[in-house]
């Protein structure tokens, strides 16, 4: 088994998910006691969140790949980057490893076509739903992607940073994104990607009339099967 990098802590409350993900999959494979071969490098998203809001992306991207570097030095055979909004800065990361980024973007898109998906909707952060960064990724699986109007993308990115960042699960934001993505299959939407980890903490199969892709747990089996596989083994 390889060893995996987590690149970590945007927020903390989601990297624990990635991490209890991931062993519960590699115990799943081998049984008995085993777990999951990993380092992790969890930052203070404080200090990333100001640079999201400022639109200080070239040193958000400067802080995550000194952060994976160091993942590198400590014997990482690739990197996760447990977020999706920060995925806007993953070819910095890529360009200052040695070791492959694996994109939570790919991961999604192939789960979304294997299930003979063409058009999906999209939740997540306001820049994971109104930049191109995520869209485009999208976009050259041959996807179309669909994402809320302006007042339900702030529903959505307030309950993100202001409840589920925190901790805070409320019954009345899952009946508002209850409502939201029901309005995106009204819209044309054949399944929806949840493109935030912790958005994984509010909403699941029950909340939804369409397929629901969970970024987070699609990384993490991606990961996995990296970690057991050759692809991971060869360094760029």
């Amino acid at each position: 088994m390889r060893m995996i990098g987590l690149l970590g802590g945007m927020s903390w409350q989601s990297t624990a998910e990635y991490y209890r993900i991931l062993n519960e999959l590699v115990r799943e494979r081998l049984g008995g006691l085993h777990s999951a071969r990993l380092v992790l490098h969890s930052v203070d998203f404080a200090e990333i969140e100001v640079l999201q809001a400022e639109g200080r992306w070239d040193e958000a991207g400067a802080v995550l790949a000194a952060a994976a570097r160091s993942l590198e030095a400590a014997g990482a055979d690739f990197v996760v980057l447990c977020t999706n909004t920060m995925h806007k800065v993953a070819e910095p990361i890529q360009d200052a490893i040695g070791i492959p980024l694996l994109h939570l973007g790919d991961a999604t898109a192939d789960a979304v076509k294997g299930a003979g998906i063409r058009t999906v909707g999209l939740l997540g952060t306001r820049f994971t739903m109104a930049e191109e960064f995520y869209r485009g990724r999208m976009a050259q699986h041959g996807l179309t992607v669909l994402v809320p109007g302006d007042e339900d993308q702030r529903i959505v990115n307030d309950v993100i940073y202001q409840e589920l960042c925190l901790g805070v699960v409320r019954p009345e934001s899952r009946e508002a994104y209850r409502r939201i993505i029901q309005r995106l299959i009204d819209d044309g939407a054949e399944g929806v990607i949840l493109g935030c980890t912790e958005i994984e903490l509010l909403v699941g199969p029950d909340d939804s009339a369409v397929p629901l892709f969970p970024t987070t747990r699609l990384h993490c089996e991606s990961a996995v099967t990296t970690a057991f596989g050759p692809a991971a083994a060869n360094r760029r």
